[in-house]
């Protein structure tokens, strides 16, 4: 399980730091303040038109069965990219690129002329992390997890060789720098994540007949959509939070400290993220549930204590003041702001238990309504705190993050508990869901 599980932890630990690669760069090079905020405008847009595919992992995953099934799915696959694709385009290529940013998100023009350049750039962006995800998904079903690692650090390497020569010839502005840099980075992993995906395609899903359940438009729309609203709401929170933090006590403190305690608490999530697809993968082997919920349970507490030894430790001042650059005081301030996160990655290690078991299941719906109830609650502290304004936001927004991930965790556990009580049963040991 650890061999499966470890190199998809690494992978999303590697991916956060290619994004303090990136931004360290950038504020080495001229005018780093107008590039690190096209670079911001750009980045956003862009992961928010791609965010759609990311659930393409989870998808190939759990119903790749077979090679017709495999085929039908990479179809559809690439239907879903051609749309995001076409949307992003849209965005950067006509006048809703105005309406959008000048507009409606009120970015400086400045900003927002820098930033429409690195767009462009990245237009490639999500057929590149979405196809490579669909095929990581088929590698992962198949005991290929390795895959995920060695396809990262292609991707870290190609990365920083274009920022190292980019930045040595003074060849582009920032932000269109770190467009090229994550671009060629990406092709480069989807690349190498194909080439790797060939011989596993050619072994295990061979050209066959049709299978007794056939995979329907219908059917893979009902499993995706949900997954879909569920990264579009979990988006929403995160936009919730910022613009909570605007309206509490220490607006601008808050504000510049929390993406950077965002950003380590997204980094000790990591064994929680890739844990999603371990446990689709494994769960159909007979007698998983007990050794699953086992290790469930052994990464809650490990997962814990890696955060309480950076809080609690000198780790979380060199990391805040040195690493991060903030100032003492926003270095305080994040600081007990991950004390009060403690709870986080072990809840986002719940979160995707559940989440592996009802993909597994195929009850996608459960999910999304699960990200409803994680909505409803971080908009109700959030409320709540601003009306208090007893607190600084940080810790606020602390607090609506925690609470709403275990309000989303209670509700995945109504949901999977039927499906793991099932496979206990199936497998022949007794037993519910942690």
């Amino acid at each position: 399980m650890a061999r499966t599980g470890a190199p998809l932890a690494a992978g999303w630990l590697f991916m956060t730091s290619e994004l303090v690669m990136i931004t360290a760069v950038v504020a080495r090079l001229p005018d780093p303040e107008l590039q690190l905020a096209a670079w911001g405008v750009a980045f956003a847009i862009s992961t928010l038109v791609q965010s759609s595919s990311t659930v393409l992992l989870p998808t190939s995953t759990a119903l790749a069965h077979d090679g017709a099934t495999y085929r039908r799915l990479r179809r559809y696959a690439w239907i879903v990219l051609a749309g995001l694709t076409s949307l992003h385009a849209l965005v950067a290529l006509t006048p809703l690129y105005g309406l959008v940013i000048d507009r409606a998100m009120g970015i400086p023009p400045e900003v927002s002329a820098a930033g429409r350049i690195a767009l462009i750039v990245m237009l490639p962006w999500t057929v590149g992390t979405g196809y490579r995800r669909f095929l990581q998904g088929v590698m992962i079903r198949n005991g290929r997890s390795s895959v995920v690692i060695w396809g990262t650090l292609v991707r870290l390497a190609t990365g920083a060789s274009v920022l190292a020569v980019g930045s040595a010839f003074d060849l582009l502005p920032g932000a269109q720098l770190a467009a090229v840099a994550i671009i060629a980075a990406v092709l480069s992993e989807m690349t190498y994540t194909q080439l790797r995906a060939v011989p596993v395609v050619r072994r295990h899903l061979p050209p066959g007949p049709e299978p007794e359940r056939p995979l329907t438009f219908a059917r893979f729309f009902g499993f995706f959509a949900p997954l879909v609203v569920m990264v579009l709401l979990s988006t929403l929170v995160m936009t919730l939070v910022t613009v909570g933090l605007g309206r509490m006590p220490s607006p601008l403190a808050s504000l510049a400290a929390w993406p950077v305690l965002f950003g380590l608490l997204m980094m000790l999530q990591s064994p929680g993220f890739a844990y999603t697809e371990v446990v689709i993968s494994l769960l159909r082997r007979p007698g998983a549930v007990p050794v699953l919920r086992r290790f469930t349970l052994g990464l809650v507490v490990g997962t814990t204590f890696a955060l309480l030894i950076v809080a609690v430790t000198p780790l979380a001042r060199l990391w805040f003041l040195h690493v991060a650059g903030l100032p003492e005081p926003l270095a305080e301030l994040a600081r007990f702001g991950l004390v009060g996160a403690a709870a986080v990655p072990a809840l986002r290690v719940v979160l995707s238990w559940y989440q592996g078991a009802i993909m597994f299941g195929e009850r996608t719906r459960g999910i999304m309504a699960s990200v409803v109830a994680y909505l409803g609650v971080a908009a109700a502290v959030l409320v709540g705190g601003a009306a208090w304004a007893g607190a600084p936001g940080i810790y606020v927004g602390v607090a609506a993050l925690t609470l709403a991930m275990a309000a989303q965790a209670a509700w995945l556990a109504l949901w999977a508990r039927p499906i793991l009580d099932r496979r206990s049963s199936t497998n022949g040991a007794v037993g519910a869901a942690p």
